[in-house]
């Protein structure tokens, strides 16, 4: 959520950050300064009445002490006016109070200045590119024909047992998951992020917290009798475990890891680039988070980065890193890297990781603050990276590294799948 001060102090500043997001926010941030001026206009006038009453209340005790029984029913009478004076006001700052909350929350994160313009993939930024192209055999197939001839992956299984965008994991297909979450993350602890294990549902304060709600709610599955949304992502209960703390100094930076599956309902996505793992309503993902002074995110976000691409690299994938552009970035992010690894068969770049810096858009959600060194309360910065997910990894996995009669394991997952290939 944007702070209220900021829109105060930098108005046109706002707006014309909020257009690289495409976003015309001019009347909501009027709106805003309008209604915020008449809630600080009401706020005096209430607390003027509540002093006028705190002084008649006083006087109260002070006549009924002296005996001056009927005097203190004078007061008694004025205090009951009084009340009758600051209710409704106190009912109207209270609504202005509601207003005001419910237009912030409506307003994205405001972009980076790094952030280029743009309304769609098309206008993000290449980075940089890693790894090699690989030569595949004349035979090459896709990771869902793959996944069939080797006993991976059933689709149809899966949509049978639940529905389609379910798949089920079989025998080494299964193994390789758990060889790659287990790789995963023992990649990020030696980095020093710490691991969690964490519940898959969620309340709505955690929603809300990282800015799936009220954004995101229609893409997530919600259960309807306990009202709790499953996880897009365990970045959501990860960062909410520092809601409503004041975190010391000392702990800082937190850097976290987790495993879990991951639910999205992608309603909308349809065709041929859904096929196979390319887009899933149940995936796993290893996710790492970190909470971080304002001015160290950035310092932080280039690390994020790395690590990433470090573990891409590893994997022996070719890949790519885009900065994405205004019109592309999500609801709470202020500044977004896309990892892309080429699927050779599939002949396309497919994203795998998207590594955010949030600023103090989720913090300030969430009131996740420390005391600086001058004792002053400060909002902490958010950050996430997806380290990563892995249907899509699992695809190029196949797809690259497929052989005549095998499919090549990179080195790294050697001792985790307990053998270096997948054979017929």
């Amino acid at each position: 959520m944007l702070q209220l001060a900021v829109i105060r102090q930098q108005p046109g500043f706002v707006k014309e950050r909020l257009k690289v997001k495409n976003l015309d926010a001019g009347v909501a941030v009027d709106t805003i300064l309008l209604l915020d001026e008449q809630r600080k206009k009401l706020h005096l006038q209430t607390e003027a009445a509540q002093a006028r009453l705190n002084g008649i209340s006083k006087e109260i005790g002070l006549w009924i002490a002296k005996g001056e029984k009927a005097r203190a029913e004078e007061k008694k009478q004025e205090v009951s006016t009084l009340k009758a004076e600051i209710a409704p006001l106190q009912e109207k700052l209270n609504q202005l109070d509601q207003q005001v909350h419910e237009l912030l929350v409506s307003l994205p994160n405001l972009p980076a200045k790094e952030v280029p313009p743009g309304k769609s993939p098309a206008d993000n930024e290449l980075v940089r590119e890693g790894g090699q192209i690989p030569k595949l055999p004349g035979n090459a197939q896709a990771h869902w024909e793959l996944a069939k001839k080797y006993n991976l992956i059933d689709f149809e299984l899966g949509n049978k047992i639940t529905g389609n965008g379910f798949p089920v994991y079989i025998h080494k297909g299964a193994r390789l998951q758990r060889a790659m979450i287990q790789y995963f993350l023992d990649f990020n602890t030696k980095a020093g992020f710490i691991e969690y294990q964490l519940p898959l549902m969620v309340n709505e304060a955690s929603g809300f917290g990282t800015g799936q709600l009220p954004d995101k709610e229609a893409q997530m599955y919600f259960v309807t009798e306990d009202k709790y949304y499953l996880i897009p992502t365990s970045e959501v209960p990860l960062t909410n475990i520092y809601r409503d703390v004041i975190v010391k100094e000392t702990e800082l930076p937190i850097r976290m890891t987790a495993y879990t599956p991951c639910f999205r309902r992608e309603a909308g996505n349809y065709g041929k680039d859904v096929r196979g793992l390319n887009r899933l309503h149940q995936f796993d993902k290893v996710e790492i988070v970190q909470i971080v002074q304002p001015d160290k995110s950035y310092s932080v976000l280039e690390e994020m980065v790395l690590h990433v691409e470090q573990l891409l690299e590893s994997l022996n994938l070719q890949y790519r890193i885009l900065r994405l552009c205004g019109g592309d970035m999500s609801f709470a992010s202020a500044i977004t890297y896309d990892f892309e690894v080429f699927s050779a068969a599939q002949d396309k770049w497919l994203e795998v990781s998207s590594v955010s810096n949030f600023e103090s858009f989720q913090t300030n959600r969430m009131k996740i603050r420390y005391k600086d060194e001058q004792g002053k309360m400060q909002l902490l910065h958010s950050l996430n990276g997806s380290a990563l997910a892995l249907p899509r990894i699992l695809a190029c996995l196949l797809e690259n590294h497929q052989q005549p009669d095998h499919i090549a394991l990179p080195d790294v997952l050697h001792s985790y799948f307990g053998d270096r290939a997948i054979y017929g």
